[in-house]
């Protein structure tokens, strides 16, 4: 029987925090824990990526659709290197994810080769937990440290394990170390209340509200009902962060879409007419839409204190689970229907779904980007994963794809670091191999990793009991990075031109090419049903404008707020008290 390693017990760690697979790149330093994971059959799986800036992305991706903990592994050197991009995915997004790296430094050149400071490189990204092992007395408390400060702070982590050390003989009893306490870091730790008095303070200000507005994140999951029974007892109507998206139906009459840069005017008309707003779990960046400072009171919940009125002032700040926090507001907040408040947000809905219909129907060269997500919206299947990757793709998912109860979408949304979309969706397909995975992408985003990873998915397609895994690419030839009409002579020269579904189909998958509207309904029913994951190349315009809403009183942003300009703020400020019944400000 062989001996018990340093290794071994890395993977008996890994079993103990219920990991059922690490993403990685192989390498020297840590090819004795891939021996341990190959000899542990699969339990937990190792999953070779195509290099391990992908690997570190499909540890964030799992993260982001498990609520689990993301792990993942490399050498040092530039494969550590390579890690550090999904790692700040974590750590921007609130991802719990653990690194461990495997360092050896005992070649011929000695520490010259590949050295690079391991504990200086991840000191920004794990600044809550980076640490070396050095003896295999320390290493089930080191890991076990790691997971639970990861969960805990939902946040990166990082573990340096050198090579000599996991090949160590471990003693058959090990010194009493920690022991493991196992956590689900999707949801707190403990049950976070705000205090009785703050709740009392909240409630009468949402109380007096004539107009109230709830922006909504993506720390409101799991408060989807306490959500829409506050806005229906206050009337009120509901915006979205662009993480925010998946948490509510976007089929609520009253519920205005994405709020920012790539949201709905209706989003936008919500904020400049409100007099109140209720933030929650949302620490969004675009504040250029939100309400003038002095327009409105704001409360604002958020289970970390250190984000809360870090975007914008709050009046009443509630620290506490999303959820448990707006059930305690529930039992103190008065019935207030204001049915003119919300009928005038119901129409500007209405408006903005018509224009939103009409912008996707209108003609392009050869196919307008805004049809093909708006095709897929009444085709999505139901407990379907999407996966959004960062350029134009983002404008025409936040205003175009309607999500339902039960599908989730996941993007880099605080980093925008391109080429994540397909990393995620091979961590949300392992995740869950009988529920359909769409991954939303640019043809940049898929020259920049993805024609690589579809190599994966060829690799473990024939594993999974639902084998539809769809990767749109949005070929719009555009390397400019800007889309929606670029401004002419800006890097005039087109992307390199890629056959997208043909490399699909060479690598035994399905791939389907579409450059005409009135197809593309037809190429979605195609890749949607095939019997294998499909490539959809959507060859499209784009010239196509993003059209970016403007932000209501966008006249009055930037006034320095003393003197006439303060004056002219209130004025202005003072005419939301006299909306019209059939228009926003």
């Amino acid at each position: 029987m062989a001996e018990r390693t340093v290794a071994d017990l890395v993977v008996e760690r890994l079993r103990a925090w219920r990991v059922p697979r690490a993403f990685g790149y192989p390498g020297a330093a840590i090819a004795p824990m891939l021996a341990a994971l190959d000899e542990a059959g699969g339990d937990p799986e190792f999953v070779p990526a195509r290099h391990e800036e992908t690997a570190a992305f499909m540890a964030t991706g799992h993260a982001k659709f498990t609520g689990g903990i993301g792990v993942c592994l490399a050498t040092q050197g530039p494969s550590a290197v390579h890690l550090l991009n999904g790692l700040y995915d974590a750590k921007l997004d609130s991802k719990p994810v653990v690194a461990i790296i495997g360092e050896d430094v005992s070649g011929p050149l000695g520490g010259a080769h590949e050295e690079i400071g391991l504990s200086r490189l991840f000191g920004d990204v794990c600044n809550q937990f980076v640490r070396y092992g050095r003896s295999p007395e320390q290493v089930p408390a080191l890991l076990d440290q790691a997971f639970r400060t990861a969960a805990a702070t939902r946040s990166p982590t990082c573990v340096v394990l050198p090579r000599a050390l996991q090949v160590t003989v471990v003693p058959d009893l090990l010194p009493q170390t920690a022991g493991v306490v196992t956590a689900t870091p999707g949801e707190p730790l403990a049950r976070v209340l705000p205090h009785e008095a703050d709740l009392d303070a909240a409630a009468a200000l949402l109380g007096t509200g004539a107009r109230v507005a709830l922006l909504v994140g993506q720390g409101a999951h799991g408060a989807e009902e306490e959500i829409v029974a506050l806005a229906d007892r206050l009337g009120a109507g509901v915006a979205t962060s662009l993480l925010g998206k998946p948490v509510l139906d976007e089929r609520l009459p009253f519920h205005t879409g994405v709020l920012g840069e790539v949201g709905t005017t209706a989003a936008a008309q919500l904020m400049g007419g409100c007099d109140t707003l209720l933030m929650v779990g949302t620490n969004d960046p675009w504040t250029d839409w939100f309400p003038l400072v002095g327009q409105v009171r704001t409360i604002q919940i958020d289970i970390d204190g250190r984000r809360i009125g870090t975007r914008y002032p709050v009046d009443v700040p509630l620290v506490g689970d999303a959820a448990e926090t707006l059930r305690a507001l529930l039992t103190r907040v008065p019935e207030r229907r204001n049915g003119q408040w919300r009928g005038v947000v119901e129409r500007s809905v209405d408006r903005w779904r018509e224009a939103a219909a009409e912008r996707a129907a209108a003609p392009a060269e050869p196919v307008n980007p805004q049809l093909v997500l708006r095709e897929l919206s009444a085709r999505l299947p139901q407990r379907a994963s999407v996966a959004v990757d960062v350029g134009s793709v983002v404008y025409w998912y936040a205003r175009h794809l309607e999500l339902p109860p039960g599908v989730q979408a996941r993007l880099c949304g605080t980093l925008g670091s391109m080429g994540c979309a397909l990393p995620y969706a091979v961590a949300a397909k392992l995740a869950r191999p009988d529920e359909p995975v769409i991954a939303l992408l640019g043809d940049g985003a898929m020259q920049l990793n993805g024609l690589a990873e579809l190599i994966t998915v060829a690799h473990h397609w024939t594993e999974w009991r639902d084998p539809r895994l769809v990767v749109l690419v949005l070929n719009n030839r555009d390397q400019s990075g800007v889309g929606g009409g670029r401004p002419p002579g800006v890097l005039a020269d087109r992307r390199a031109a890629v056959p997208y579904a043909g490399w699909a189909r060479l690598l035994g998958l399905h791939g389907v090419r579409v450059d005409r509207p009135e197809l593309v309904g037809a190429a979605w029913d195609e890749v949607l049903a095939a019997d294998r994951p499909s490539v959809l190349e959507a060859v499209v315009d784009p010239a196509v404008a993003l059209d970016v809403p403007e932000p209501a009183l966008a006249d009055l942003r930037g006034l320095v707020a003393d003197g006439d300009a303060a004056r002219r703020v209130r004025e202005r400020v003072n005419q939301t008290e006299a909306i019209a019944a059939e228009d926003l400000v």
